[in-house]
């Protein structure tokens, strides 16, 4: 993606990019390839949101006497009684 490359391991399941579409399957109905082939499915879909989009995080303060700020990487919290 744009922001980068991620690689990761995978077994038990077979994974097939066909025309931009990426499609995870698992050769038995095994407790431990079920399990495994929804993990994958999760880490894939993850790896390529995270390549393309980015990881960004937004909080909400709700209630009266908070106060949060950011100067760069630090944040600034008042909580409390003010």
């Amino acid at each position: 993606g744009k922001l980068g490359e991620l690689t990761q391991e995978f077994d038990t399941v077979d994974i097939k990019v066909e025309e931009g579409n990426v499609q995870v399957s698992r050769s038995t109905d095994a407790k431990a390839h079920k399990a495994k082939h929804g993990l994958y499915r999760a880490l894939v879909n993850n790896m390529i949101e995270g390549v393309s989009k980015g990881f960004t995080k937004e909080l909400e303060l709700v209630g009266v006497g908070y106060r949060a700020s950011n100067q760069g990487q630090k944040l600034d919290l008042a909580l409390g009684f003010s």
